[in-house]
């Protein structure tokens, strides 16, 4: 639960990164058919609960987008919900990471209506299987917003919305929840109170501050993913 607010006050306050720090973690105690959906579970409820409190800066017309893309990608994941190799998402996902971080700003067609519709269907299938597409999506926005709020409201509705439909899709394929619940409850409740930290925390960063450290954040978090890759490539 202390990592859950922990976690939850990183994403807040950095825009990115708590996620997949808080699925690490878990992990290490978390039974490895139950750590990508009460993983999943968990985040839905701390990113609704960001979304809750930073609502204002959400920009609806990048979700008006994203969203559509979100059911796309899931309807094609729960059709090959299957255990595919993790190495060869974690390259693909690192190398995006790094490009949208350091390399050229997107053509403007590419952060229009069609190209946040394909983003979204993508990472959204990803998801299903890896669980890890957090620094991905918050790059990619980062690349349409560079207002703080901004980004992290609408970084925050985007997952609420990536994560939705894992509570369907891994119901239909036989995971009980029901076990799940009281675990659930505490850790999005704890991940409520982070959130709250973290927008506090956010609130004295400025836009440049901000920006930096969100890059920096997810560059670190894109190497540990090349590694995870190496030790799997190489085991």
């Amino acid at each position: 639960m202390a990592c859950s607010a922990f976690t939850s006050m990183v994403t807040a306050a950095l825009g990115a990164g708590g996620g997949v720090m808080l699925l690490a973690l878990m992990a290490m105690w978390i039974p490895p058919a139950a750590v990508i959906p009460v993983h999943g579970m968990i985040q839905l409820g701390s990113n609704a609960g960001r979304m809750t409190l930073a609502w204002r800066h959400i920009d609806w017309r990048v979700i008006a987008a994203f969203a559509p893309g979100v059911l796309l990608g899931a309807v094609a994941g729960s059709l090959v919900l299957v255990q595919l190799p993790p190495w060869a998402w974690q390259v693909t996902i690192a190398l995006f990471v790094l490009y949208l971080c350091w390399g050229p700003k997107l053509p403007p067609l590419a952060l229009g209506r069609s190209g946040i519709l394909v983003a979204s269907a993508l990472t959204s299938f990803i998801s299903l299987f890896v669980g890890a597409t957090g620094p991905l999506v918050a790059a990619f926005i980062k690349q349409i917003h560079t207002e703080r709020f901004t980004t992290v409201a609408t970084f925050a509705t985007a997952m609420t919305l990536q994560h939705l439909p894992k509570a369907v899709v891994f119901g239909f394929a036989g995971f009980v929840f029901r076990d799940w619940i009281g675990f659930l409850a505490a850790m999005i409740a704890c991940g409520f109170a982070g959130t709250w930290l973290g927008l506090r925390l956010l609130n004295r960063l400025g836009n440049r501050a901000f920006g930096q450290f969100f890059n920096i954040l997810l560059t670190l978090l894109a190497m540990r993913l090349l590694w995870l890759a190496w030790l799997q490539w190489t085991g």
